[in-house]
């Protein structure tokens, strides 16, 4: 109860006492618990109470450490540990951290919150949450006459934390297995913040960058919605679709969307189709006047509708219409700007197949304003052979292809917001798709085993139903924090999302967090 209490609202203190609580007078840390406090990083146990004495589970340090580092919770739509519940106080500090690989469990599926975090514990995690290398030190590099009895797994974290001046014996003992005290957490804690270079990037707001959200079967009413909840500035609804010669353009705009955007600071960006028809795309990418009765058609929708740019999206285009598809967005691309819109254009991973040799990256880079790479399909519907839609090594390996000839101050990395279910069967895997709800009500509605692939960056969930095997290789707040955070490190200009709607609701803290983190 006294942990609940902890993270609590600030017990009210008279007006004539200088100091938030009755206990710190006297703590070595009484200042830094003071300030700790301003920074909303701690607060008292109850009846004006710090208790500077008291240990500190690990929970509480996890959720502390978060709070320093400006993180949110995260209500994650699965528990990673089965003792750390979602109804626990500290369950969505607990995911955020585990997320971002700043803690973890005491096994694969216990975090045993309660237990007191030890010394060697807490020096682990500080200089892990704080992206610090550790290096390689031994027991015997330490500067402690317990040092032997500093675990092997921790002697190169604590050599960290005291070099860095944040954790340091008493007596030339280090005290490993000793728990740590509230005033010890707050003086190791504050520490941070006395440093300048860490305390200004902690300080700073974080640039999303521009976050892209696709309409996909909402009404534009249900879309507002949903775009509420989300870290989108950049709408794209799916208005605009190739046709016949006598209609080069069908229009399925809704300008009520267009003025609601605006009021609320966000940019419409329309998504252009071609119905993955690559007959009717060879057809008008190949005649220079279908082409610029398009363009016309747009560039008058972007002055009606008063859009900030338009989105193009054609699937299946034909090898052949490489240089085509290239003229085109060149010849869109300077009318647009000339109307004071942008273009981008949504590319697939360069996989050496015929889906991608229309796309020509260097060109696409050199004329459009962004270009969006589809970060999934990794294993696709149909594909026999079971696996991520997007595992992490994968994903990663398409950015780079693409950065190698797109500068990253125009690309732009999509995300999954669906995955599936793979029915492994003898003569090959057959799948069907989910979107994240959907996996989430799935995987609660059977008897489940479920890993962690570091490989992949994902759950594992398998399962069996009617005597058949199920494998689900999950998308959740881990595994699209882990592709944010890598793109992040590549500098690019923004994350899109396909689609918005099929997410559940934590995976926007997730990201937030993650861009967040990947700024330190």
């Amino acid at each position: 109860m006294a942990s609940a209490f902890m993270f609590g609202t600030l017990t009210p203190v008279s007006a004539a006492s200088a100091l938030p609580f009755n206990d710190i007078s006297g703590s070595f840390a009484k200042s830094e618990i003071v300030e700790l406090v301003k920074e909303g990083v701690v607060d008292g146990t109850g009846n004006g109470k710090f208790e500077p004495k008291k240990n500190v589970t690990r929970a509480e340090f996890v959720t502390m450490t978060d709070r320093l580092l400006k993180l949110s919770s995260v209500q994650a739509d699965m528990a990673s540990f089965s003792d750390v519940t979602p109804k626990s106080w500290y369950y969505g500090w607990v995911e955020a951290a585990v997320q971002l690989g700043i803690a973890e469990g005491k096994s694969k599926t216990q975090f045993q919150p309660a237990a007191n975090i030890t010394r060697q514990e807490a020096a682990v995690l500080i200089v892990r949450a704080l992206k610090v290398d550790p290096g390689t030190s031994s027991a015997g590099q330490l500067p402690y006459t317990d040092s032997k009895q500093i675990a092997s797994w921790a002697s190169s974290y604590v050599m960290a934390a005291h070099t860095l001046g944040l954790m340091s014996g008493a007596k030339g003992q280090f005290r490993p297995s000793d728990p740590m005290t509230r005033e010890e957490t707050a003086a190791v804690l504050d520490r941070v913040l006395q440093d300048k270079v860490w305390a200004k990037a902690i300080h700073q707001t974080t640039d999303l960058g521009l976050q892209l959200g696709w309409q996909n079967g909402l009404t534009t009413a249900q879309f507002k919605e949903k775009i509420k909840k989300t870290n989108v500035n950049t709408l794209i609804p799916r208005w605009f679709f190739l046709e016949n010669a006598a209609v080069p353009v069908s229009n399925y705009a809704d300008a009520t969307l267009s003025t609601w955007a605006k009021q609320n600071n966000k940019k419409v960006w329309a998504m252009l189709g071609n119905h993955s028809d690559s007959v009717l795309t060879h057809q008008i990418l190949s005649d220079e006047s279908k082409r610029k009765a398009v363009i016309q058609k747009l560039a008058g929708y972007v002055k009606t509708y008063g859009l900030s740019g338009i989105n193009v999206d054609f699937e299946n285009v034909s090898p052949e219409d490489r240089l085509p598809l290239t003229a085109f967005i060149s010849e869109l691309g300077t009318s647009l700007r000339s109307a004071g819109a942008v273009l981008s254009i949504d590319v697939s991973p360069d996989l050496g197949t015929d889906w991608t040799e229309a796309f020509d990256y260097e060109a696409l880079g050199r004329y459009a304003d962004y270009v969006v790479l589809m970060g999934y399909d990794e294993h696709w519907d149909g594909d026999p052979v079971a696996g991520s839609v997007s595992s992490l090594p994968w994903a990663e390996a398409a950015l780079n292809r693409m950065l190698a000839s797109v500068p990253a101050s125009k690309s732009i990395l999509a995300l999954p917001y669906y995955t599936r279910d793979w029915t492994l069967q003898s003569g090959g895997a057959v799948s069907e798709e989910l979107s994240l709800i959907q996996q989430g009500q799935r995987i609660k509605s059977v008897a489940y085993n479920r890993v962690w692939d570091e490989t992949s960056g994902q759950y594992v969930v398998s399962y069996n139903r009617q005597g058949v095997q199920h494998r689900i290789w999950v998308e959740d707040g881990r595994s699209l924090a882990l592709k944010t955070m890598m793109g992040a490190k590549r500098n690019i200009a923004g994350y899109a999302y396909w689609y918005i709607g099929a997410e559940t609701d934590d995976i926007w803290s997730s990201l937030k967090n993650a861009m967040r983190y990947a700024s330190y």
